[in-house]
């Protein structure tokens, strides 16, 4: 598995997954930073079509989408929400930390049309 993860969510954070061997690609590399402004919706469905759980801080506008989504039958390739109160944007090596965490116990589980609210991981 492979997260995507989106504009609020530093660099350094698919740097450090990376080492880790997680996969991580930044908005700014994946597709060569084609949707880099693009809109969520658009994001989203591409994500899809990657196979690329979306890392987001963003829980104003993606839940809506995911919603209206999942009334109409539409998939996504699964969401991973941080909340800045948990794991501050600053705060790499614990966002790093914790997307490790989660997908080592995730294994093979399939991300299809899920959602997690990731949890800092104990130290």
């Amino acid at each position: 598995m492979t997260f995507l993860l989106d504009e609020h969510v530093a660099p350094a954070v698919a740097e450090g997954l990376r080492k880790l061997n997680v996969g991580a690609l930044t908005l700014r590399d994946w597709r060569h930073g084609r949707f880099l402004e693009a809109a969520d919706e658009t994001i989203l469905s591409q994500a899809e079509a990657d196979g690329l759980p979306l890392v987001t801080y963003d829980q104003r506008t993606i839940p809506t989408i995911l919603k209206l989504w999942g009334e109409t039958g539409r998939s996504h390739a699964g969401v991973v929400f941080v909340d800045h109160r948990t794991i501050r944007p600053g705060d790499i090596g614990g966002l790093v930390r914790a997307l490790k965490a989660l997908h080592d116990q995730a294994g093979q589980t399939p991300w299809r049309d899920r959602t997690v609210f990731l949890r800092r991981p104990p130290l």
